[in-house]
């Protein structure tokens, strides 16, 4: 019998359509269950006042991970959620950040701020060599605990780490994020309060030293009076660093990879860019906060819907910790974090007391 003429093209196009569905469909399981994620933590943090969705959901992928074991559908949709979508979360990240309320705390201020950034790094990654840790979670590590805490570590390791080799590294910096900056929530009014700061001084510290920004809500409002708006200013200030640090960080990455032998020849397109498009994103989103007239609910839709990125993407992260991984890497990273928190505080404590 003769084989119909149409019925070879007609299988060629629906395979070829198979495939090009193949990628969203592999995805749809793990973006599902981190989008299920992200809103449970979301409607947490709304009836756990003070308690930040990004936190909740963090520790909900570390408990699932840990707990439940995981369908192997859902690792492409999880992977998704912890790359993408934390970028398009840090890009709606800018429209926090109003450039006149930063200049507002005057250049002290601001001068304390690039300070405790730029030693912050520098000397955590000087502590991370002496402990003899690895290069790639010593600069998660100093980025994370001296600009904006897990944000700041998924941003820093889609630079360092562009072909996701480390992913192990990544997941001991969130943990040690979460673990370390929650600690500083208590830890830090009670010395304030030991130290008998006034509140504008606490707040300074607050938003100078606490590794994530809903951490810093939740110690301003321990702290009380006009703290908490102090401290987000100031925690802000810390997150708008971003920019720059990653931008030093990619030109580093490119100097390595051209002088690498491997890379030398390569064309400058498989170079990491100097600014990668969600930190320009970024920096336009702050742009646009500070000099159009964005309306209020436009910025109350686009303040739940990063929330929500950021959440599915922690929940996402969280689901690649491991306790007993993190058990394994030994005491060293604890170590690294507890010196790097301990020096952030303290130079944030300093320049404050000296400017404020």
């Amino acid at each position: 019998m003769q084989e119909s003429p149409s019925s070879a093209p007609v299988s060629h196009t629906a395979e070829t359509a198979d495939a090009q569905a193949s990628p969203a469909a592999t995805r749809l399981p793990g973006i599902t269950l981190c989008t299920v994620a992200a809103l449970a933590a979301y409607g947490a943090g709304l009836l756990l006042p003070g308690v930040s969705p990004l936190i909740l959901a963090i520790v909900g992928g570390i408990v699932v991970a840990n707990l439940v074991p995981l369908p192997a559908a859902t690792a492409p949709g999880i992977a998704f959620c912890a790359k993408p979508v934390l970028r398009a979360g840090i890009v709606l990240l800018g429209l926090q950040v109003v450039l006149g309320d930063i200049l507002g705390l005057g250049l002290g201020v601001i001068a304390v701020v690039v300070c405790i950034v730029a030693v912050g790094i520098i000397g955590t990654i000087a502590i991370g060599r002496g402990l003899g840790l690895s290069p790639v979670l010593t600069v998660l590590v100093a980025c994370g605990f001296s600009i904006c805490g897990a944000a700041a570590v998924g941003a820093v390791a889609g630079v360092v780490d562009p072909k996701q080799k480390h992913d192990k590294d990544v997941v001991t910096a969130v943990a040690l994020v979460v673990l370390f900056g929650t600690l500083m929530i208590p830890l830090l009014p009670l010395t304030a309060n030991l130290l008998n700061l006034d509140s504008a001084t606490a707040g300074l510290w607050a938003g100078g030293a606490i590794h994530e920004v809903a951490q810093v809500v939740a110690a301003g409002g321990v702290l009380g009076g006009g703290a908490l708006a102090i401290a987000v200013i100031v925690k802000l200030a810390r997150v708008l660093m971003l920019a720059p640090v990653i931008a030093i960080l990619s030109v580093m990455e490119r100097r390595r990879a051209t002088a690498s032998d491997i890379t030398s020849t390569a064309p400058a397109a498989q170079l990491p860019p100097i600014v990668p498009l969600f930190v320009a994103g970024f920096l336009a989103m702050v742009v646009v906060r500070s000099f159009v007239p964005v309306p209020e609910i436009a910025l109350d839709i686009a303040g739940v819907v990063q929330t929500l990125l950021l959440s599915a993407a922690m929940f996402a992260l969280g689901c690649g910790v491991k306790v007993r991984a993190l058990v394994k890497v030994g005491p060293r990273p604890f170590v690294l974090a507890a010196l790097s928190t301990i020096l952030v505080a303290s130079l944030a404590l300093t320049g404050m007391l000296l400017v404020g």
